[in-house]
Formats: C-alpha cells, structure tokens, sequence
C-alpha cells in the first residue's frame, strides 16, 4: 500500500484518487496520519486536484495542534491504497499451504461447526435489533465567491467533492448577488449525529482560491 513519492505528480494524483470519496486519510477525524502524509507533501496541490486540495487545505489548519490530534505516527507507505500482495510472501504462504500434510478432520469439522454456530447468531442478533430512528436535517446553504471571475463551475465542483458519512449533496443553483456576482446556493441532507454546519463550513471555506464566506440560508428537521 501507500501513495509513492508525494513530491511528484504521478503521487499527488493517486492521493487525490483515494480522497475522493473520504475526508480524512483514516477514520473521521483528524489524526497523525494526516499528520504523517500532510509532512510529506512539499506545497499545496494544484486546484485540479480538488479532493487533494480540499484534504490539505483543512488539515493545514491544523498544523498549531498537529502533535495533540490522536493516533500514532506510522511509517508514510503503511498509508493509503492497498497494494498488490508481495509476490515472495504469497508464494511463501502457498508453500505453507503444501506442508500442512498433517491437519486433522477433528480439527476442519470443529472450524466449521464454530463458523456455523457464528453465523447462526449474527443472525439471530441481526433479526432482534430493532430499526433506529435516525435524526436528519435538510440545509440549504450560500456559498459566496470573492469576485464576478471566480470560476463559479470548479467552485461547485470543489464542494461537491466533500464526502463525509451521513451528508447528501441535493440540487443547486447560481443566485444573483449585484455587481455580476453570482452566490453557489446548494443543498444537502445530513445526519444530524454525524455533520454539522460547523464541519460543513470549515471544509468549504478550506477552498480559499474560490470560496469568500458559507452561510446556512435555510436548515429544517426532517
């Protein structure tokens, strides 16, 4: 696994690639293995590369706090996409395979009657939860560029590629705000428990080469 050398292209695009659909480099919040990747980039990405911007941007704002955020640092390549299996360890592992000669029946009929018996009560506490309400909120928010030649179509871009567990980007429009200027009013749904406008607002505003400001222009419980 891991994203190669992020001082090139080519690694800032597998990066970009593995963010598009998440916000941090692991979990839910920020932690050393954002600590770990961020270090490793030597300047901000190109807008293009809008996920990769919108990560960097947010976790830049943490670099006051970085040494308090959770986890601990590992090695920068045990981050990021999996890798092809190390074709050394997989043969080793056949061999492995090929020496068990000696693996008892009592042993594979015992495994088997477990996995059952695992299955069987997965099931069992699958079938006796009973279905959570879950709390949701329909936003509609403003996002303002800073002038009339703020590209207006990446800016829509760069917020929709924010991805977070429990957010649902709806539909979208330009609204007139005076002097040619056009605001972003787009709307989503969310899980109450899990966004919130205040995350919402950090990572839009992160994009700081189009965004000015993020008002919430209308928030009803559903």
């Amino acid at each position: 696994m891991g994203f190669g050398d992020l001082k090139t292209p080519g690694g800032l695009k597998v990066l970009n690639d593995f963010l598009a659909d998440k916000s941090y480099i692991e979990g839910w919040v920020p932690s050393q293995a954002d600590v770990a990747v961020f270090d490793a980039i030597s300047s901000a990405p190109s807008t293009v590369l809008c996920h990769a911007l919108r990560w960097y941007n947010h976790i830049k704002s943490f670099q006051n706090q970085k040494g308090s955020l959770p986890g601990v640092k590992k090695p920068l390549g045990q981050y990021g996409p999996a890798g092809v299996e190390d074709k050394t360890a997989a043969d080793s592992k056949d061999d492995d395979d090929d020496m068990d000669l000696f693996g008892s029946d009592e042993e594979e009929d015992a495994e088997a009657e477990k996995l059952k018996e695992d299955r069987i009560a997965a099931y069992a506490a699958k079938k006796s939860k009973k279905p959570t309400l879950i709390a949701k909120s329909s936003i509609l928010l403003d996002v303002k560029p800073w002038d009339d030649e703020t590209d207006m179509a990446k800016l829509e871009e760069c917020v929709r590629s924010i991805s977070m567990d429990g957010l649902l980007w709806g539909q979208s429009k330009l609204v007139p705000v005076g002097y040619g200027i056009k605001k972003l009013q787009i709307g989503c749904v969310v899980e109450d428990d899990k966004v919130g406008t205040d995350q919402l607002e950090e990572q839009i505003t992160a994009f700081e080469d189009y965004v000015q400001s993020m008002d919430v222009a209308a928030f009803n419980k559903i």
